[in-house]
C-alpha cells in the first residue's frame, strides 16, 4: 500500500504556519513531506484546495467499553468528526485490569458503563485487536482495580489489600498502559484514603506513566466536601490533587476541567492561576475540555444519598419530600442551575416524547410542578435516566479555555443505544475548528492542540505530527466547508474529506471503507528508578 497526498496544505501538528506540500506515504508510515513529490507510478490523491493535519486525538474518551464489546456502530461516529486515537480509560473506570473470574467485575463501570466482559490488558488488547478504528492509549483505572480487590466496600484497604491493588495496577505498566486515572466523585475511587491515592500515583510515577483526575468536585458546592466554610469546592478539589501530585511527582492531566452551575464560573481565574502556579513549581499538570456549555449526567445528580437509599413508601412521605425539596432547592440555588437546564437524553422506552425536552418543558407539557415531575421521572426510569446538564461553561469561558496554553481538547463522550445522543460523540473536533474560527485562533494552534500537544503530554511515540517516520495517521478536511447541526447532536459533520489510520483509508467523502486498521498502542517500557 503506498499512495502519495498531492497539494495539499500540511498543518504539521507544530505551531508552524501550513505550508503547500505533498506527504508520501507506504504501508503504515509517511516516507517524507515536500513540495512536488514526484509520484511516477505511486497513486496519488488530490488534495488541492483541502488541509491536511495529523489525525485527531481525543484526549479523554470511554470507548473502551464499547471497543470491548465490539460495538463498530458505537465508535465510527468518532471518526466521522477526524479523530483517529483516542485515549481511553479515563475516570478510574477502565474496562480492563483485574481478571476475567473476579468476582467482583460486574460493579465496574460507575452506573455509566458495564463491567462484564472485564479483564486484564493483555486479554483486553488481545480480545480487540484487529477489530478497531480508531488507536487506542490505555489508562488503568484505580476504581477497577480497587473493585477488584475490595468491591464497592467503602472501608479503607489493609495493607494486605492496597498491596493486591498496586499489583494490578504495575501487571497494566508491564503490560504496556500508558498511566492511570482516577475518579474521585465515583464509588470506590471516592471512599479511597490520601494515603492510598499517594501510594496509586507513585506507581505509575515509577513507570512514567500520566494519570488523568475526575476531581472530587466540578462545582463551586459539591457533597464530597462540608457544605460550609472554606473556598469553593472546585477549587479545593485541585488543591487535593496538586497535593497527590506533590507527594508522588506524578504527571497529571486535570479531566474535562468544567464550572458546573454559574456559582462556579467564578473559579475559572483562581483555577487556572493555582494550575500556573504547580507548573512554575516544576510540576507537569494540565488539562482538557470540550466545546460544549453542556454535559452529560444522570437524572439523580441533584438527588442526596440519604433519599436514594429510601424505601419507595418512604420516599413518599410527606415530611421526606418537604426535606427533599428544601435541600434540591438550596442545591441548585447554590449550584446556580435550574430543572430548565436539565434536558432529557432518555428516561423509559415508553416515553420517548420527553427526549430532548427539559424537565421544566415536560412539567408544563404534564401540568405539573417542576418538582414533581424531577420526582416522577425519577422514578419512572428507576434512577438510571440520562440527561445534558446545562451551565457547565458559558461562551466566554469556552473561548478563555480553548485559548489557553495549557489546554487540550476531548469529548469525553459515548454513543448509547437509546435517547437522545450527546453531541459530543459526533461534532466536538469539528466544533472546536468552528469556534476557532469565531475566536480568531490561528488554526495550526487548534490543529496542534489536538495533535502533537496531545501525543507530547501522553508521551504517544511516532504520532501527532506530519513528520518522516511517523505513523501516517492522517485528518484530511476542508476548514470552510466545516458545518455542526447543534440542533441535532447525531448529524455527522460536513467537510471532512478522508480519515487514515495508521496508512488505510477508514473513511473516503464520508464513506467508511469496512477496514479496521486500528491499534491498541503500547507505551515504551521505562521504569524510573525511585
Amino acid at each position: 500500500m503506498e499512495y502519495i497526498l498531492k497539494g495539499g496544505l500540511v498543518y504539521d501538528g507544530t505551531l508552524n504556519p501550513p505550508s503547500l506540500q505533498d506527504v508520501h506515504i507506504k504501508d503504515d508510515k509517511i516516507v517524507s513531506v515536500a513540495p512536488n513529490i514526484k509520484a511516477g507510478l505511486i497513486k496519488t490523491i488530490d488534495c488541492k484546495g483541502l488541509s491536511i493535519s495529523p489525525g485527531w486525538i481525543d484526549a479523554h474518551s470511554h470507548n473502551d467499553y464499547y471497543l470491548n464489546n465490539h460495538h463498530m456502530e458505537q465508535t465510527l461516529p468518532f471518526i466521522r468528526q477526524g479523530i483517529t486515537t483516542q485515549v481511553v480509560g479515563n475516570c478510574g473506570f477502565s474496562a480492563y485490569g483485574i481478571p476475567k473470574d473476579n468476582p467482583y467485575k460486574g460493579d465496574v463501570g460507575a452506573g455509566l458503563f458495564h463491567g462484564n466482559r472485564v479483564a486484564t490488558f493483555s486479554e483486553f488488547a488481545k480480545d480487540v485487536s484487529g477489530k478497531i478504528l480508531q488507536n487506542i492509549v490505555p489508562l488503568i483505572g484505580h476504581g477497577t482495580v480497587r473493585i477488584g480487590v475490595k468491591g464497592k466496600n467503602p472501608e479503607p484497604l489493609t495493607p494486605e489489600e492496597l498491596e493486591g491493588e498496586l499489583s494490578f495496577v504495575r501487571g497494566a505498566l508491564e503490560e504496556g498502559v500508558f498511566g492511570g486515572s482516577i475518579g474521585l466523585m465515583y464509588v470506590p475511587g471516592m471512599f479511597a484514603t490520601h494515603e492510598e491515592l499517594v501510594a496509586f500515583a507513585k506507581v505509575l510515577q515509577e513507570y512514567d506513566g500520566i494519570m488523568t483526575v475526575h476531581p472530587r468536585a466540578n462545582s463551586a458546592v459539591a457533597l464530597g466536601y462540608p457544605l460550609i466554610g472554606g473556598k469553593p469546592h472546585i477549587e479545593q478539589g485541585l488543591d487535593e490533587v496538586i497535593q497527590i501530585m506533590k507527594e508522588s511527582n506524578v504527571r497529571v492531566e486535570y479531566s474535562h476541567l468544567i464550572f458546573v452551575g454559574k456559582s462556579s464560573w467564578k473559579c475559572v481565574k483562581p483555577m487556572l492561576k493555582r494550575l500556573r502556579e504547580a507548573r512554575k513549581e516544576g510540576f507537569e499538570i494540565a488539562f482538557d475540555m470540550y466545546p460544549f456549555t453542556y454535559g452529560a449526567s444522570v437524572i439523580t445528580v441533584v438527588l442526596p444519598s440519604w433519599y436514594m437509599a429510601l424505601s419507595s413508601e418512604e420516599k413518599k412521605k410527606p415530611l421526606n419530600r418537604l426535606k427533599l425539596k428544601l435541600i434540591i432547592n438550596v442545591t441548585k440555588k447554590l449550584l446556580g442551575i435550574e430543572f430548565s437546564d436539565m434536558m432529557v437524553s432518555y428516561i423509559h422506552p415508553d416515553h420517548p416524547e420527553y427526549e430532548g425536552k427539559t424537565v421544566a418543558e415536560i412539567a408544563k407539557m404534564e401540568n405539573e410542578s417542576d418538582f414533581d415531575m424531577y420526582l416522577k421521572l425519577v422514578d419512572i426510569s428507576h434512577g438510571e435516566g440520562r440527561i445534558m446538564l446545562g451551565k457547565y461553561y458559558n461562551e466566554a469561558i469556552i473561548q478563555e479555555l480553548m485559548k489557553d496554553p495549557l489546554t487540550i481538547y476531548m469529548t469525553d463522550a459515548w454513543v448509547e443505544s437509546t435517547g437522545t445522543q450527546n453531541g459530543g460523540a459526533f461534532q466536538a473536533f469539528p466544533y472546536f475548528i468552528i469556534r476557532a474560527k469565531e475566536y480568531k485562533m490561528p488554526l495550526e494552534v487548534v490543529i496542534h492542540k489536538m495533535t502533537g500537544l496531545t501525543a507530547e503530554r501522553f508521551k504517544i511515540p511516532n504520532r501527532g505530527l506530519i513528520k518522516a517516520g511517523h505513523f501516517a495517521d492522517i485528518t484530511i478536511f476542508k476548514p470552510d466547508e466545516m458545518t455542526i447541526d447543534l440542533t441535532n447532536p447525531s448529524a455527522t459533520p460536513t467537510g471532512i474529506h478522508y480519515v487514515i489510520v495508521n496508512g488505510q483509508i477508514v473513511l473516503r467523502k464520508n464513506e467508511y471503507q469496512n477496514v479496521t486498521p486500528g491499534r491498541i498502542l503500547l507505551k515504551q517500557k521505562q521504569v524510573i528508578a525511585k
